[in-house]
């Protein structure tokens, strides 16, 4: 049986055209050695013992919930313009810079989920402007939990050494590995 990064590239694919090209990871799902074995590679990345996980939608909050569970503890998902939020004091938001391809996005969760004494491990599938993650960052911080890190399965954020640092991100892989 092939490695788990070996699975990953091989359920990996580029697709689209010239102008638009897009990362099709959806045949890692349909992989059952994939479902078991990220979990615990994701979650060995960061340093330290998360009392929550949290996963931006919509693949961060399927890869967050395995290795939530995983780890015996519970997930907050991290909503996409989810209306309700706006408009109700117990949620906490930040609104996408224009460098995330979807600019101008909330990105939200309830207030409550993240108590001050949690320590917070982030996890997506993958990190390009890093614009969602430093905005859920800012929200965790804002609360007064420990952000422990971000574990991410691709890190597509070229020389970001300084949004790296800043995020303490882990990946199991970078973008140029699937090439």
């Amino acid at each position: 049986m092939p490695d788990l990064t070996a699975r990953l590239r091989v359920g990996f694919h580029w697709r689209g055209g010239p102008d638009v090209a897009f990362a099709d990871i959806t045949e890692w799902w349909r992989d059952p050695a994939v479902l078991r074995e990220l979990p615990p590679a994701v979650a060995a990345l960061v340093p330290g013992e998360p009392t929550v996980v949290l996963g931006p939608a919509s693949r961060g909050t399927l890869l967050g919930a395995l290795v939530a569970a995983h780890l015996g503890v519970g997930l907050v998902e991290v909503r996409k313009n989810d209306r309700v939020a706006l408009h109700w004091s117990f949620y906490t938001h930040r609104t996408l810079p224009e460098i995330y391809h979807e600019g101008g996005a909330v990105l939200s969760f309830r207030r409550a989920l993240v108590r001050p004494d949690d320590r917070v491990l982030c996890v997506d599938d993958w990190i390009e402007s890093g614009a969602q993650a430093l905005a859920i960052h800012d929200m965790v911080t804002e609360i007064g939990a420990t952000w422990l890190g971000l574990a991410c399965v691709v890190d597509d954020l070229g020389d970001r050494a300084d949004i790296r640092s800043q995020l303490s991100l882990r990946a199991l892989m970078t973008a140029t590995d699937l090439y």
